[in-house]
């Protein structure tokens, strides 16, 4: 394991001279497993190969035994073909140092080179399984991280893939045999041929000798590989993402309360679907979650910056135990200091997040033309704004606000991670804020004359950070910029002086990218990011943020290495919940009530406007 020597952090940021750190990964960890990954992978294609395709099968010897008593030869190529197709599967779990891969893998190499001997009669397949498992044993100890978090929703995917890969390799079986086949099939003759033998039954395809013995065998294997690992994953004990326990929920709010106002996230970590580790001493704390075999954290380490370095090794120990990827979603420039120096993870810059401090705010000027004619319409249209603590509210107005907000979501599913709460009204969240639009003079509707919604959590003891907007479509149009507004200017009666809004993605390319002089890569950037702002909401909530004047705070990406970019990005998007990977709603199991209160709102997305 290699070290490197920390000085001081520039800046302010404390820094430990003298102080050794692990970097993740050395270089046996890393290049052993990933070499030990492609040749399980060549070995799984080999077996494969050997019991579907006749001229691997070809020997002297093979003719003898396909003429034996009963069926050792189709046996034997099934075996081959399954110890290949499982190695294949496993192959994965080898690269990430799966000790459960691991061990798998020392047992299917025998059993494959044995099939491959008694079926082949070869030497050269027994060598080359020799080969890994050689090595496999002799880097044992590489292979020690622990099982994943998992649920039962894996099941169903592995029957689909495991099902469509079936159909495919069974289609290449059934085909390989030409010149033993009787007749001349069609496509659908086969396809139906597949289906049957993956269930155990004969097909409409007949081919001479025993040959169809073999290919009866082959197809049976596969089926039998697919009914077993699905059967498997769905009646494993689940081993569900941990969760936010009281104490856990008790701890961090006392080190929110003396150290909340350091940055606008810090709310966020209280978040129940996500898990925590604490420094040694306990003055700080990473909250993250596991999204496909990435170890994401969000915002920076709650606590005492002193503290931060002790949080943060305990997460990348957790993340070399487990053989997760690493990555910091949303930290600020301090924060992504801390983190490149602690584990010499690199770091980009993701955005910026818009924050308005309240004395520098203001309608009047040229500036704020738009957002100031804007307001007064919506005003004299008969609309009135509400600003409050949610411990102000009486239950029935909370209740008529969150079923409001989940019926005016614009999505199917919640989205949210890195900053969005989850939940609406708990009473442990008294000191969050809620701006409402009402208005009186329509027909009462089912939520009253309740239009907006705008929910604020606690920046500190001075400060507020936006968690989701939410309105009803039918209202007019500029209701977010009201609010806004509406908070901005109970602000101060409330003791607030900062209110952090959206997060801007990439918002200084766009910005740049607009202005005279800037440079043919630039322009291409901001038309790649205006093009994909379509689907994702990019520049739309950059123009929004700009309405307010805001001083632009940069936020950081903190990741292991280049290359797990698009791993640690597909995971961001699925725990913002732009990638549903979940079950279909209709074989769900009722999730249970949210602690401790039964009404809280699922995760929500980036803050939508």
């Amino acid at each position: 394991m290699s070290v490197r020597v920390d000085g001081e952090l520039s800046g302010g940021v404390p820094g430990r001279t003298g102080r050794t750190r692990r970097v993740l990964r050395g270089p046996s960890a890393e290049v052993v497993p990933a070499l030990i990954a492609r040749a399980c992978t060549l070995v799984g294609l080999l077996d494969v190969a050997a019991g579907v395709f006749p001229r691997f099968r070809h020997s002297r010897m093979h003719a003898l035994a396909e003429v034996l008593p009963g069926s050792f030869g189709p046996f034997a190529a099934a075996l081959s073909l399954s110890a290949g197709v499982l190695l294949l599967l496993l192959a994965h779990g080898l690269r990430r140092r799966k000790r459960r891969a691991w061990r798998a893998a020392v047992l299917l190499l025998p059993a494959g080179a044995a099939a491959q001997f008694a079926y082949r009669h070869s030497v050269i397949g027994v060598v080359i399984s020799a080969a890994l498992l050689l090595p496999l044993l002799r880097h044992r100890d590489e292979f020690a991280a622990l099982p994943d978090p998992r649920s039962r929703w894996r099941a169903l995917a592995n029957f689909v893939l495991m099902g469509a890969g079936s159909l495919v390799l069974g289609l290449v079986i059934v085909s390989v045999h030409e010149d033993r086949m009787i007749g001349d099939p069609s496509l659908a003759d086969r396809i139906s041929h597949v289906l049957y033998g993956l269930v155990g039954f004969e097909g409409p395809v007949d081919y001479a000798g025993p040959t169809s013995w073999t290919v009866a065998f082959s197809l049976g294997a596969l089926g039998w590989l697919t009914a077993v690992t699905t059967v498997y994953l769905a009646f494993r004990p689940e081993h569900p993402a941990a969760r936010l326990t009281e104490d856990d929920e008790a701890r961090l709010r006392v080190l929110l309360d003396k150290h909340g106002g350091r940055d606008s996230l810090g709310h966020f970590a209280l978040r129940r679907d996500k898990a925590v580790v604490f420094s040694p001493s306990g003055k700080a704390a990473v909250t993250y979650r596991v999204v496909s075999g990435v170890m994401l954290a969000s915002g920076d380490p709650i606590g005492d910056v002193e503290a931060w370095p002790g949080a943060i090794e305990r997460f990348m120990d957790e993340a070399r135990a487990h053989s997760w990827t690493p990555a910091v979603m949303g930290c600020s420039e301090t924060g992504g200091e801390v983190w490149t120096r602690e584990t010499g993870l690199d770091a980009l810059e993701l955005g910026d997040e818009a924050v308005v401090d309240v004395a520098d705010f203001s309608l009047s000027g040229r500036a704020m033309r738009n957002v100031r004619q804007m307001v007064k319409r919506i005003e004299r249209a008969g609309y009135e704004t509400r600003v409050r603590r949610i411990r102000d509210l009486g239950e029935g107005e909370l209740e008529r606000i969150r079923r409001a907000a989940e019926d005016w979501r614009g999505t199917d599913t919640e989205r949210g991670f890195s900053m969005a709460l989850g939940r609406i009204g708990d009473p442990s969240d008294g000191d969050c804020l809620i701006a409402t639009a009402h208005k009186a003079d329509d027909p009462p509707g089912p939520y009253g004359d309740l239009k907006a919604v705008l929910h604020f959590v606690p920046w500190g003891a001075d400060g507020a950070s936006l968690d989701l907007m939410r309105r009803d479509r039918a209202a007019d149009p500029g209701m977010n910029e009201l609010l806004i507004v509406a908070a901005l200017q109970a602000a101060p009666r409330l003791g607030i002086d900062r209110i952090s809004l959206n997060f801007a993605m990439f918002r200084s390319a766009l910005a740049r990218g607009e202005k005279i002089g800037a440079g043919p890569v630039l322009r291409a950037w901001r038309g790649l990011l205006v093009f994909l702002s379509r689907w994702f909401q990019i520049e739309s909530l950059y123009k929004f943020n700009a309405k307010f004047r805001p001083r632009w705070e940069p936020r950081f990406v903190v990741y292991a290495s280049s290359r797990d970019l698009p791993r640690i990005g597909f995971a961001a998007m699925q725990a913002e919940g732009f990638v549903n990977l979940a079950l279909p709603r209709i074989l769900r199991r009722r999730a249970p009530a949210p602690r401790p209160c039964a009404h809280a709102v699922p995760e929500r997305g980036v803050r939508a406007v």
